[in-house]
């Protein structure tokens, strides 16, 4: 078996390379290359571990025709197109948790660099003054900071500044109650948090709800000498307006460690009074430098080697220990979308995924992504479990979910539904000893096939004589019938025909098959 290659394109601790070679996997570090390089290069390499300098363009996706895997070694992924790699089919990971110690830290430090004006004060100090007198600053200690994101980082700052006797109130619109209880802060909405706040520091990331969170409206609300400290992501404040709040004193001080636009060589804050700024050094100790290359190798070498999603922005996650029981099934789901998706003629916008028995107790989300593939492979053959969900949702597909806690006839059961102009329409499958992918039911009528290869899809109505006319149609054109499976609605009913062949169907024995009498479908399908 070949083993995955990885390319690490940023420099970052040599131990990454290491444990991808460990778990069996070829890795080249190769850094320093244009994008022009780099897009020359990417399309021999399964796997892209990369941290901020690589930027991964359409441009360099394009190329990258077989890349699986992208891997950020840290949080902010800015430098990555998410939605073009997702409609590529390549998973995107980041490593959210290896640098959220040293970024609160930093936060707090920030924090007491703005309280009492350590910057200004060392650079007088080192020009030989002496400005004792110069700076008076504030305690921290019973002052409320209010926490604008109160997740991993968020919560972390919390507990600091806990420890340092303050209040702290928190805005998150997905912190709950007993949340916020268990961290011992103040939930709160923004209003409130900009009314009561005596420091204020962002911990959320930017999308299109979080930019200026801190507006002009915003930071007028603010309680008058509020200080403000920004180490998430550039953009969550409207710099030009920090700069005028910094000015009329309504702010007494911020301090930013990211900026909207970076590297931040110019900025309306530089040169402000009471401004401190820091290259988004928010990640930089060496401890979270080897986390983060250590997460990131780990995480890609799961996915390449066992099928395991970790911390992935476009797929949903899945452990290396659950990835090997899910695998039959996903393999099931893959089939039962594609037969769905070869036997639908109408323009469908919905599709519905039941899960029941066993394949209840497991996580659904990697089952429903094997549908959607293979649903969607009637569009492209370049769909996989990554990309599938996303063309979904660009189509305006409607996709529900239903769990059943009971046991049918089977120990376990997958079902896909679609609704068409004929009304809903739907497959199921089971695993034969935990692992055998079968179709057991088509379209309401009960049938036990494997789906695999070419096959042979024929509707009729239930006569005598109707069986041999196929076999004799077939074997006139030299074709061979691997297996044979049959099932009807009642005696002299709709009947259902699924053979498998041991070569594909030429399209003049589908128009023959066609004119045998009692035909209502011919297809041909391929797995």
């Amino acid at each position: 078996m070949t083993k995955p290659r990885v390319l690490i394109s940023d420099k970052m601790d040599p131990n990454a390379a290491k444990i991808f070679a460990e778990r069996g996997c070829d890795v080249d570090v190769i850094t320093d290359k244009t994008p022009d390089e780099l897009a020359a290069m990417i399309g021999d390499y399964d796997g892209l571990a990369i941290r901020s300098s690589t930027k991964v363009t359409k441009q360099i996706l394009d190329a990258a025709t077989n890349l699986k895997v992208i891997g950020r070694a840290g949080i902010g992924v800015d430098n990555v197109d998410i939605p073009y790699a997702s409609a590529k089919g390549v998973v995107v990971m980041n490593t959210p948790f290896g640098n959220s110690i040293t970024t609160a830290e930093h936060a707090i430090a920030l924090m007491f660099a703005l309280a009492r004006q350590l910057p200004e004060a060392n650079a007088q100090t080192q020009a030989g003054k002496w400005p004792k007198n110069d700076f008076m600053g504030v305690e921290v200690t019973g002052k409320t900071l209010g926490l604008i994101g109160a997740g991993n980082i968020g919560s972390i700052v919390a507990s600091r500044a806990l420890g340092l006797r303050m209040k702290v109130v928190a805005f998150d619109p997905f912190l709950t109650a007993d949340r916020a209880i268990e961290m011992g802060v103040e939930k709160a909405d923004l209003d409130t948090l900009l009314a009561k706040a005596d420091f204020i520091t962002l911990h959320t990331p930017l999308t299109d709800q979080t930019r200026n969170v801190l507006s002009r409206e915003n930071l007028a609300k603010t309680k008058k000498g509020v200080r403000i400290i920004n180490c998430a992501r550039g953009g969550l404040i409207d710099e030009e307006a920090l700069k005028e709040a910094l000015d009329s004193g309504q702010v007494a001080g911020a301090a930013l460690d990211v900026f909207a636009t970076e590297p931040a060589k110019e900025s309306p804050l530089f040169g402000t009074p009471n401004f401190i700024c820091t290259p988004h050094l928010g990640a930089s100790t060496n401890e979270a430098q080897v986390n983060v290359a250590l997460q990131v190798a780990e995480q890609m070498a799961d996915y390449l080697v066992n099928g395991g999603v970790t911390n992935a922005l476009n797929m949903p996650s899945l452990s290396a220990e659950e990835a090997p029981k899910l695998k039959p099934y996903t393999n099931l789901a893959l089939k039962l979308g594609s037969l769905v998706g070869q036997l639908a003629h109408d323009n469908l916008d919905n599709i519905a995924i039941e899960v029941e028995g066993a394949a209840a107790e497991l996580n659904i989300k990697p089952i429903t992504a094997a549908v959607l593939a293979g649903f969607m492979r009637r569009f492209s053959d370049a769909v996989n479990m990554v990309n599938a969900p996303f063309l979904a949702k660009e189509r305006g597909f409607d996709i529900r979910e239903v769990r059943h806690d009971k046991t049918g006839a089977y120990h376990t059961l997958v079902r896909v539904t679609v609704n068409t102009a004929q009304g809903p329409r739907s497959v199921a499958g089971t695993l034969f000893a935990n692992s055998e992918a079968r179709l057991v039911e088509i379209f309401g009528i009960s049938l036990e096939a494997e789906l695999e290869g070419n096959m042979l899809y024929i509707v009729n109505e239930d006569a005598p004589g109707f069986i041999g006319r196929v076999g004799t149609a077939l074997g006139e054109a030299g074709l061979n019938i691997g297996t044979f499976h049959l099932g009807r609605r009642s005696a002299g009913g709709e009947a259902v025909l699924l053979l498998s062949m041991d070569a594909a169907i030429p399209e003049a024995v589908l128009k023959q098959l066609g004119t045998l009498p009692g035909v209502k479908t011919v297809k041909a399908l391929k797995f």
